[in-house]
Formats: structure tokens, C-alpha cells, sequence
């Protein structure tokens, strides 16, 4: 069968939509429907012809503001019952006109999770919370227990069942989330990017997860994920990706691989498919690009291009700009300690990346860093100075942080005042507020959007925003906690890229906790990895990605380029990994300012 006609291009493509007892017009159905949000001049959604078919596994992809969170908003009927606008054309679920169920009619079909799991959670246990709609159909106590046990089961999360959810690991607080949904037994499995916040290892277990949802219920499965390499762990049927509201492809993962359009459209292609293109070798969709495992192709040529790279760089020995020396540090009603003596130091305008599993003791050492918490013992130094007696405003002039929730940095409701914030606390002039913001909102984005509410924006652009307000103050060491979470390539790019032009411009120190593994890669100098509250590595990225009993402590993921390596027969992989990422490094190197400013 073919897919719909599309603003894109046409693939012969078969589908799960040949199941028996498929509702007519498949599981998810849009014809030519166009939506524009009451408050917005321009339609979000343009056109949009697509069918989904029952029991169907599907990728959402595209960059920020393409219209992949609208599209979701219509297939869980938010859209147009929460967020007012003028719709146009036709929209059916499992064969029913959509536009007039509501969201609680909608939410009998479309069962989502959202992308930040805290913003879901209603009960005060993991049991309550999967009841809550099944107390809301005033279901009866007995049947309640049998189906919150049998959907906990399901998602391998029973075994806390009676702990607070706000007490989980992000992975644990997805299940509860997942099993909340499953509960009501719906048709349609919607997935807001399962994988912003969860480090590499929890993000794999959620791929694994859902395919495995998807074999044992056959339930139409939709993601929406800027990260494709990790959800292309498992098959996917069909990618279909957003660019200005309207649908440009619609294609198996090898198809839409072969033609090369999701760095074109924003969207970051696998490494391995990368590295690949950079040695020159052309593939096509029938030697399986979508599968690393499978994927044929010219070993001779990787091999090539790798050996006329020559060697690579060493790595530069650390500083004492920034000296963390002997820290402990464990919270008032804990014993065991968040962080066990911990140590290392920076150069000025030095790029680590502090990695590890959820609750290894990152953020805990970054707030100790920047001043929030106090530890028991040790000292930090700042270009020779003990921080340890300062107080938070005044290291705040030193160290900034940017945390991994915006929600809990955002303070004004206007976008402009927010990011300006910290220039008028220190009463800078309103002209060069004006310039420094101005520039900060470039960069990130958002500059068109500077006279919005902070509310009219996604998750992803509020963290933008977070990081445009503290780049503003200048500060000389910056902190970021999952700086790329929710961020398509681009965004992705171009705020790394102003980071690291700050970093050899302005010497600024940064900081980053990252489950990134490629920006770990390209944009840092070392890794320093956590586990259970210690470091149990400090080197280069390559070289940290390419230990296989450090990524298993630290629930890390062997990058694919360490296993195209191994696959094309390169007997040192980190050299390669090296060669990649100094390759990517020319291509993209120009002075900042040089590229067009996206709006």
C-alpha cells in the first residue's frame, strides 16, 4: 500500500495497517486539516495528510516548533478543546470524528506520556497515581487493585508500588507513568520525547520497553524523540518528519536514511550513518542503515578515510582554575552519601562533560559547586580563591547554573524580563540589558518570541530561555545540567556551538552533566563519570566511551562509532571516534556570527 500523498515524497511501503479488524480510516487519520492557534497569524499545521494504522510503530520527528507537540496535542485532544484555534479538514481516531470527543473522550483512545514526568503525577504513591483514572470511572476496589498490579507488572515497575513518585529514578517515574496509561487499556500508545531526561542506559531499557509493548499488545505505538539513533534501537515502521507544519517524508527509517533528510530538516542522523557519508560511501535503503548490526557497507573505503586523518591530538593536562578538592556531602535525612570525596580540577576556559547513571551524584556535586548546598567537608577553590565562606548571590557572580527543570529557574511571566533578570539585579544599564539580551535570544532561538509569555513556550524553548538568561551576567564557569535536552540538531548546534565560541573567546570554565553522548563527544574536553557518588573516570571522551566496565558502572552507551569501528575492522577505535569528531569539528568550525541566526 502506499502512504499518503504528502508535501514530500511517496514510498511503497507495507505496514502494519493490513491487521485484521482495523478501524476504518486505520488507528490515526488526517485529511488536509490545517490548524492555527487563535493566538498565531500563520497555521502550525499545514495540509496534513497521514494515516497511521492500527498496531503500527511511528516516528514523529522535525525541529523545534515544526509542529510535532501540535500534531500530538490533536491525537490526544487537547487540540482544540485546551488550546483554542481555527481548524480545517478532517480528523478521525480509531474510524471516529476526533474534533468533538473532548479531552476525556480522546484520553479513551490515546493513552500519552508526557516528556517530563513530574508535570503527570497526581498521587502521593505510584499506586495511586496508576489508579487515578480508574478511580475517576469510579471502577470497583477489587477490579482497581487486579488492573494497577497488572499494568505495573507490565512496565516492571510493581516493585514500587507503594513508593512516593517525586522518590524515583526518571526511568522508574516513566513506568509509573506508562503503567498509568496502560491501565485504561488504550488503543493508542503516545510517547512525548520518553527519552529528554532519562541517561543512556534507562533511555535503552525505554526503547526496549516499548518495543515490547508494542509485540504484546499490538497497540499503535507514536514517539516523538529528536533522538533517532536511540529509538532506531528497535524497528520503527515509518519515520514521518515535520518542517513548517506540513509533512515532508513519510518513509521507512532505511528510506528516509539513504536520502539523507533529517540533517537537512534539523534532525541529527545516527553517528555510524554519518561517519559513513563523511568516508564518502553511498548506501541505499536495502543495505539496512537503519540497523548498525546490518548495515553493509564499504569496509575498505571507512578504513581509508580513516588512516589519511593521521593521528589525533593528546589530551591537555587539567588546570587549578577551578580545583573540587576532597568533597562529602550526604542530605540531612540520609546516612549514605550523595557525594564521597570527590575531586578534580579545571583550566580556565576548559569543557568537561560529568556524566553518569540518574542519581550518581551529578547534580548534587553541581549544586555543591555552585553554592546551594554546603558540604560536610573539602574545599572550592576559584582561581585560587576559597569559595567556601561566599554566599550564593555573590558566587552566583562567578558560577552560573543553569538547572535541567526551566520550570524551577523561570520567575517572570514575559520572555524578555526573564532573560534580563540577572543584568538588573545588578542594576546594568537598561541599553546594554537591551543589547546583551537581545544577542543572548539570538542565540537562542528565541528572539522573535522575546515579547511572549514564558508560558506559550515548549518545554525545550524554556530551557533556551534558562540558558539565555544566565549567559547574559557573564559569568567566568558555567554550569549546565542536560543543557540539550528536549533540543532538535539545530538548537542543539548552534547553542553548543555559542558555548564553546564563549569558551575559547572568553575563557569561560563550563561544565556540563550530560546523558548526551555525543555532545559529551564533540563539545568537551574530558569526562569526568560518576558512580554511586564517587568519580570512577577522568579522561577523554573517546577514550571514556570506548571502556566497556565503565559505561556498564555508569550506565553509559558505547557510541556506534566504537562498534562501526569494530565492524570494519579498525584496531583502535578511539582513534577513530577521535578522527569523527575532529572531522565534524572542521566542517562546523567559523566564528560565531558567521552562520544565519535562526529566529
Amino acid at each position: 500500500m502506499k502512504t499518503p500523498k504528502n508535501a514530500g515524497f511517496i514510498v511503497e511501503n507495507e505496514t502494519a495497517g493490513a491487521l485484521s479488524k482495523e478501524p476504518p480510516f486505520g488507528a490515526v487519520y488526517f485529511k488536509n486539516f490545517s490548524f492555527r492557534y487563535r493566538a498565531r497569524s500563520e497555521k502550525t499545521l499545514d495540509s496534513i495528510n497521514l494515516t497511521i494504522h492500527k498496531g503500527e510503530k511511528i516516528l514523529i520527528a522535525g525541529r523545534s516548533g515544526c509542529g510535532k507537540t501540535t500534531l500530538a496535542h490533536c491525537i490526544n485532544g487537547l487540540i482544540p478543546h485546551a488550546f483554542a484555534g481555527k481548524v480545517d479538514g478532517e480528523f478521525k481516531i480509531m474510524g471516529r470524528e476526533a474534533l468533538n470527543m473532548g479531552v476525556f473522550g480522546a484520553s479513551k483512545f490515546t493513552g500519552t506520556v508526557l516528556q517530563d514526568s513530574d508535570g503527570q503525577f497526581v498521587g502521593l504513591t505510584a499506586a495511586e497515581d496508576i489508579a487515578f483514572a480508574l478511580e475517576n470511572d469510579c471502577v470497583p476496589a477489587e477490579e482497581m487493585f487486579r488492573r494497577v498490579k497488572e499494568a505495573a507488572e507490565r512496565v516492571q515497575i510493581d516493585a514500587f508500588l507503594n513508593k512516593s513518585p517525586q522518590n524515583l529514578s526518571g526511568g522508574q517515574k516513566q513506568r509509573v507513568s506508562m503503567a498509568g496509561v496502560l491501565v485504561n487499556s488504550p488503543d493508542i500508545l503516545l510517547f512525548d520525547e520518553p527519552l529528554a531526561n532519562l541517561d543512556p542506559a534507562s533511555g535503552k531499557n525505554t526503547i526496549e520497553l516499548i518495543d515490547r509493548l508494542h509485540k504484546e499488545t499490538g497497540k499503535t505505538i507514536i514517539i516523538i524523540e529528536h533522538r533517532i539513533e536511540d529509538v532506531l534501537h528497535r524497528d520503527v515502521d515509518r519515520i514521518i518528519l515535520l518542517e513548517n507544519g506540513k509533512i515532508i517524508a513519510d518513509a521507512t527509517p532505511a528510506k528516509i536514511l539513504e536520502l539523507g533528510v533529517l540533517a537537512l530538516s534539523g534532525v541529527r542522523e545516527p553517528l555510524y550513518v554519518s561517519a559513513v557519508r563523511y568516508a564518502g560511501i553511498e548506501f541505499t535503503a536495502s543495505q539496512h542503515p537503519e540497523n548498525i548490526d546490518l548495515f553493509e557497507f564499504d569496509v575498505n573505503k571507512l578504513n581509508a578515510w580513516n588512516d589519511a586523518l593521521g593521528g589525533v591530538k593528546p589530551m591537555r593536562p587539567a588546570g587549578s582554575f577551578l580545583s573540587v578538592e576532597n568533597i562529602f556531602f550526604n542530605y540531612w535525612n540520609e546516612e549514605t552519601d550523595a557525594v564521597c570525596d570527590v575531586s578534580f580540577s579545571a583550566e580556565e576556559g576548559e569543557a568537561i562533560a560529568i556524566a553518569g547513571r540518574n542519581g550518581a551524584g551529578k547534580s548534587t556535586l553541581a549544586s555543591i559547586i555552585a553554592g546551594f548546598y554546603k558540604p560536610r567537608s573539602g574545599n572550592i577553590f576559584l582561581n585560587g580563591k576559597n569559595l567556601n565562606s561566599d554566599s550564593i548571590k555573590k558566587r552566583a557572580e562567578k558560577i552560573g547554573y543553569v538547572l535541567q527543570n526551566p520550570n524551577q529557574m523561570i520567575s517572570f511571566p514575559k520572555i524578555f524580563d526573564e532573560a534580563a533578570l540577572a543584568l538588573r539585579m545588578r542594576n546594568v544599564e537598561e541599553y546594554e540589558v537591551k543589547l546583551r539580551v537581545e544577542e543572548a535570544l539570538h542565540v537562542c532561538g528565541l528572539h522573535k518570541f522575546r515579547n511572549w509569555p514564558v508560558s506559550a513556550l515548549s518545554f525545550g524553548q524554556k530551557k533556551r530561555l534558562t540558558i539565555a538568561s544566565i549567559i547574559t551576567a557573564s559569568p567566568s564557569v558555567i554550569i549546565l545540567d542536560e543543557p540539550t535536552a528536549g533540543q532538535d540538531f539545530m538548537h542543539y548546534s548552534e547553542i553548543m556551538e555559542f558555548l564553546r565560541e564563549l569558551n575559547r573567546r572568553r575563557g569561560l570554565t563550563i561544565l556540563m552533566i550530560t546523558h548526551d553522548m555525543h555532545l559529551m563527544l564533540e563539545y568537551t574536553d574530558r569526562v569526568i563519570v560518576m558512580s554511586g557518588a564517587r568519580i570512577i573516570a577522568d579522561d577523554a571522551p573517546a577514550t571514556v566511551l570506548s571502556d566497556d566496565a565503565v559505561v556498564e558502572a555508569a550506565g553509559l552507551k558505547r557510541t556506534s562509532l566504537y562498534t562501526l569501528a569494530l565492524k570494519a575492522g579498525i584496531k583502535t577505535p578511539q582513534n577513530f571516534i577521535r578522527h569523527f569528531i575532529d572531522f565534524e569539528r572542521n566542517l562546523r568550525d567559523k566564528p560565531y556570527g558567521g552562520g544565519k541566526k535562526t529566529e
